[in-house]
């Protein structure tokens, strides 16, 4: 009976710690649930149900129940603690002015500086000078090898008369690293035109175009452009290289297809990469390379499905760092089968190339306008300063506001327009193209005659099926070193150094300034080393055949050591 009595007791306790679970339900609930009740009747005995009735109407079980429902009130919706409520009786001012009172305390406060322990002790100043002796710094660039040292850059002290007749390092000597063609850089009108424009206007323009740089003689010097070029519009820029650099990004994007040439120079592939257009290479004046790249192109777009973008071929009229002339009449008519925009960048065939002087798209039998972008500098045969492009009025006037070159930039001093005018004034006279035929019968003849130079060949050899008929009348002439010397030397620096001994030898002893171009790293394609010439009108026949043995003698006494 003990037994039994303990047994019930022990169920009776298990029974209450439930019935208290169920109720803690209830009191949430707020109501009591009458189908919980029935399971406690069909689950216990009758004398434990005796137990629960006990236990629920004990005083503290209620006073919990009230002080739940009480606390709900309070942080419930409605209540007095609820952030609604907070928030309808203004309470976030009292957020914000805590906020502005945490903010106005951390910019008035001290800056904290870390204090040191007692542990540590400072450095004395004999410590303190022994560690500054110590200490070596490393170096800001690399060690410079004696390969890698460069020889100093001639000087040109002053300018004897013309362009062309130069005082450098102490000597007199004819400069034919000058690309001032036409020689129109020392004409008297010129010269003139531009000191009446720097007493009229001051020397800058102190600002650009866009702004309150445009004077009067930009707009009349766009307008001459124009009308000698035989087209709508022109524009002007203040930096020659920016031009091209400029122009290309003006008309092409991410999604639009740039064709470039693997010779054009350094200031076109930086315009390609400012564009972020998707860039394809050929072969330099490879017209069979060029048909395949653009049918290439043509069938991805048609597998891929791509849909419409710009696609502009990008070539020189004239290269710069060979010399060759581009086939522009083949050129013209890939870029009409294929539907391409076609931009010659004509600086160094502007005022020379062309009966008229107007470049290698003239010289090509292209009429204005069948290129849709021309690009010139006026720093060859205009003797100034800055570059243009001509073309449609869509052309240029997109310019305006997308031409990084022309809206960033202050815009051409005022006395540098005038001064193009007016050479743009003779270059379209019976005089200026006096001038451009005798240059162009010199390059010819310059070509022809430093044949069979020692260790040294004319890039773009006359009768080449790369060149155009106009090649040999191109007034930039590129020497190459051969490949066996460049293979003798070891090294681009070696055979740069080679050349640059021949330069140095022309200068020192027959009085001639040749440059050797340099090339950066980044260029897609390095041209071969070369000494470079300008052919001028400065270059008369008389001198001719004094150059030619000059640089021939030249070659002869550097190179020919190597050859045997």
């Amino acid at each position: 009976m003990a037994k039994g009595s303990a047994g019930s007791r022990a169920s009776s306790g298990l029974a209450l710690a439930a019935v208290a679970a169920i109720a803690a339900a209830l009191l949430v609930s707020r109501a009591p649930r009458p189908e919980v009740l029935q399971q406690l009747k069909d689950s216990f005995m009758q004398e434990d149900l005796a137990a629960v009735r006990e236990f629920l109407r004990h005083p503290t079980l209620a006073k919990a129940k009230a002080g739940a429902v009480e606390f709900w009130e309070i942080i419930g919706p409605g209540g007095r603690l609820h952030p609604g409520w907070f928030l309808e009786h203004k309470g976030h001012i009292v957020i914000e002015g805590l906020l502005m009172v945490i903010i106005a305390v951390m910019l008035l406060q001290s800056r904290f500086y870390p204090r040191t322990t007692e542990d540590e002790d400072a450095l004395t100043d004999k410590e303190i000078d022994a560690l500054c002796q110590e200490w070596e710094p490393l170096p800001l660039v690399p060690d410079i090898s004696d390969e890698d040292i460069r020889p100093e850059p001639p000087l040109v002290q002053s300018r004897e008369g013309s362009s062309y007749d130069v005082m450098v390092n102490g000597q007199p000597a004819l400069n034919l690293a000058c690309s001032d063609f036409l020689g129109l850089g020392s004409d008297p009108s010129v010269q003139r035109r531009a000191k009446e424009t720097v007493e009229r206007y001051g020397v800058g323009s102190c600002g650009p175009r866009g702004f309150y740089g445009t004077f009067d003689v930009h707009l009349e010097l766009e307008a001459a452009l124009a009308q000698f070029m035989g087209q709508e519009e022109a524009i002007i820029y203040s930096y020659d290289i920016s031009t091209i650099a400029s122009v290309i990004p003006a008309f092409a994007s991410r999604q639009d297809i740039l064709v470039l040439d693997e010779g054009v120079s350094y200031p076109i592939q930086q315009g390609a990469k400012l564009s972020r257009a998707r860039v394809f290479w050929f072969k330099h004046n490879d017209m069979a390379s060029l048909a395949a790249l653009l049918q290439q192109i043509e069938d991805a777009e048609k597998r891929d499905r791509a849909p419409l973008c710009r696609k502009m071929l990008v070539v020189e009229g004239v290269y710069a760092n060979s010399g060759d002339v581009a086939p522009l009449q083949q050129l013209y008519s890939l870029k009409e089968a294929y539907r391409y925009r076609l931009c010659v960048e004509e600086s160094h065939a502007f005022g020379v190339l062309g009966q008229g002087g107007r470049g290698a798209c003239e010289a090509a039998g292209l009429q204005p306008g069948q290129v849709e972008v021309v690009v010139a500098s006026m720093g060859t045969s205009l003797a100034s300063v800055g570059g243009f492009c001509v073309g449609h009025h869509e052309v240029c006037d997109h310019q305006r506001l997308c031409g990084q070159g022309y809206c960033f930039s202050a815009s051409l001093p005022p006395y540098l327009a005038t001064a193009a005018h007016e050479a743009l004034s003779i270059l379209g006279s019976s005089r200026g193209q006096q001038l451009a035929a005798q240059v162009r019968h010199t390059a010819a003849a310059l070509r022809q005659q430093l044949e069979g130079t020692p260790g040294l060949f004319v890039s773009g050899a006359i009768g080449s099926s790369k060149e155009s008929s106009s090649s040999a009348e191109s007034p930039v002439l590129h020497l190459q070193l051969s490949s066996t010397l460049v293979a003798a030397a070891g090294s681009r620096k070696a055979a740069d150094m080679l050349l640059q001994r021949v330069a140095d030898r022309l200068l020192a002893r027959h009085g001639l300034l040749i440059a050797v171009p340099r090339y950066s790293a980044l260029d897609h394609v390095v041209p071969a080393p070369s000494l470079k010439l300008y052919v001028h009108a400065g270059l008369s026949a008389d001198k001719l055949p004094q150059v030619v043995q000059a640089i021939k003698e030249s070659a002869k006494h550097v190179l020919q050591p190597l050859i045997d």
